[in-house]
């Protein structure tokens, strides 16, 4: 099975899924209409798309209500601008789902963070219609680039040092 989720910066994501079973992490584009579109070209805000991560998996070791909990628990679902320093709308939030059950839980689980926080939550919940793999300098960068890595998130603000 597939999911999609933007969750900001598609490299400081990649790893946590990796982490809960998930078969295989991509990065790359969701959302917009341009076909084949550049990391230079969704970073400047230029497409539509926002940074997606693909995640292949197997519900027999992962359900898709279990991907959704480690997505909100590493994203901040209340900033409507971006993710932490990386802000325009390619490092919004998004569930792109691909079926009518994955929706209802999406959205069931958007409902209940709100309940409980009292806070409006920023993030969309789309029909999935495409994905763009990203160039391969960006899949798995935080094995390519462990120090590069640590610092942007340090520098993002996603970890402490």
């Amino acid at each position: 099975m597939k999911a999609y989720f933007a969750g900001g910066c598609f490299w400081c994501v990649t790893p946590i899924y990796k982490i809960y079973g998930v078969d295989q992490v991509t990065c790359g584009y969701s959302g917009g209409d341009e076909v084949n579109p550049t990391y230079e070209d969704v970073k400047a805000q230029k497409t539509g798309h926002r940074e997606t991560i693909e995640l292949t998996y197997d519900p027999a070791n992962v359900t898709y209500d279990k991907l959704l909990d480690i997505y909100l628990a590493n994203v901040d679902p209340f900033d409507g601008e971006g993710q932490f320093i990386d802000k325009g709308f390619s490092y919004t939030l998004a569930i792109y789902y691909n079926t009518d059950e994955e929706k209802a839980i999406a959205e069931k689980k958007i409902e209940e963070l709100e309940q409980e926080t009292g806070e409006k939550v920023q993030i969309s919940v789309e029909k999935f219609k495409s994905f763009y793999e990203a160039e391969e300098e960006h899949q798995d960068y935080y094995l390519k680039n462990p120090e590069a890595f640590e610092k942007e998130l340090i520098e993002s603000g996603r970890k402490e040092s």
